[in-house]
């Protein structure tokens, strides 16, 4: 979202794990702003019965913009480890600029059209910006936490090679690995040097995109980097908050849950947010002007990332995204496009499932926020030349 690294734990070892993004966020979720990277399994599981598709078949694939859609790959295919994907990706870069119809025929004379599954969901994520304080005041009274001393991350690989890139957080209390303290825990911790204060609100969004740039009242700017995490499973509050009456049923978007959680900032707001337990801590950088990165440490361009799940996709891949039926007010009806997967998150899950990065602002986060649309997923597979 931007995101960062989600893991399954063993039973034995009495933890679950989870990873962020983002942020991602998304998304990290994001935002960067850099995002940490997440572990990538050798081989992440394909389709068991793929199925091949001419790029006639692809909805919207003559309204692409096939230029735009060839550079984001050609900028970013150099992570990609699959060997396949690489060779096209020297080809991409030994073309040079080319116009819409060169792109056109490059891109399907060098891959083909796979389905992927089903039916799924296609959400979004941002960079964002907010406001801060080095000193609290009543509007400005969230600590933005550094990483606890006590906040460790155990490897299961060093127990079982079959866990290798598999992570669980925790802390040593008594002489046993027990898990972190949840959100609501650690909000009533006392805390002696917080790195910023912010709107609470905004912290909650800023944890969900796993970093972001933040704006002091003198001017400076500074970047927001994920640390680490406590190791609890995500929680959308969006449901709940449906489910309790507090936002009409297809009025849950992010800008209306903000919205909400600002004019009721407080004690009804914390209830509301300390039902997710996830919680994120960062680390203050320099802000360098650089793009938002994610998890395959490259520069995410601007509505052709997505953030997927790792042990289905791999990094790099080029993936063609149809999604429509959206679910939220004010929403684009569709989003059809050519995308490079450059991300993970916290959230993202399955198969069909991806994560569309938007960019970085307010602009960028009231789009994201209102993506919940139906998603159709093709991986584009690179074609071998002999």
């Amino acid at each position: 979202m931007l995101r960062s690294v989600l893991t399954l734990a063993a039973a034995a070892l009495v933890l679950a794990a989870c990873t962020t993004t983002a942020p991602p966020p998304p998304v990290a979720p994001t935002p960067q702003v850099p995002t940490p990277t997440t572990p990538q399994p050798s081989q992440p599981t394909q389709p068991a019965t793929p199925s091949p598709a001419a790029f006639s078949a692809l909805q919207g694939w003559n309204e692409e913009d096939h230029a735009a859609a060839l550079q984001a790959f050609r900028e970013t295919c150099g992570v990609a480890k699959d060997p396949a994907t690489a060779e096209v990706c020297r080809r991409a870069k030994a073309a040079g600029p080319v116009d819409d119809a060169r792109a056109r025929q490059f891109l399907e004379a060098n891959f083909r059209p796979e389905a992927v599954g089903g039916q799924g969901l296609l959400t979004a994520y941002f960079a964002p910006e907010y406001e801060a304080r080095m000193s609290r005041s009543a509007e400005f009274s969230a600590p933005m936490r550094g990483r606890p001393a006590d906040l460790a991350m155990l490897d299961l690989g060093a127990f079982d090679p079959s866990l290798k890139g598999k992570t669980v957080v925790g802390r040593v209390a008594g002489g046993t690995f027990v898990p972190y303290d949840d959100r609501a825990v650690i909000e009533a911790s006392p805390l002696d040097r917080p790195l910023a204060w912010m709107r609470p609100e905004d912290l909650f969004f800023l944890q969900i995109q796993g970093s972001g740039v933040l704006t002091l009242s003198d001017g400076r700017r500074v970047r927001a980097a994920f640390a680490a995490h406590n190791g609890k499973t995500f929680v959308g509050i969006a449901t709940a908050m449906r489910d309790q009456g507090l936002l009409a049923d297809g009025n849950t978007s992010g800008e209306a849950i903000r919205g909400w959680l600002a004019a009721n900032r407080g004690p009804r707001a914390d209830a509301i947010m300390q039902l997710n337990p996830r919680y994120v801590f960062f680390q203050t950088l320099p802000d360098d002007g650089r793009q938002a990165t994610g998890a395959a440490n490259v520069p995410l361009p601007a509505g052709r990332a997505i953030a997927v799940d790792p042990s289905q996709h791999a990094m790099g891949g080029l993936y063609w995204i149809d999604a429509s039926a959206p679910k939220l007010a004010g929403a684009f009806p569709t989003y059809r496009r050519a995308v490079v997967a450059l991300d993970t998150g916290g959230a993202i899950k399955g198969q069909v499932r991806a994560d569309l990065y938007m960019g970085a602002g307010q602009a960028a986060g009231t789009e994201a926020g209102r993506v919940r649309h139906d998603l159709r997923l093709w991986r584009l597979v690179p074609q071998v030349q002999q």
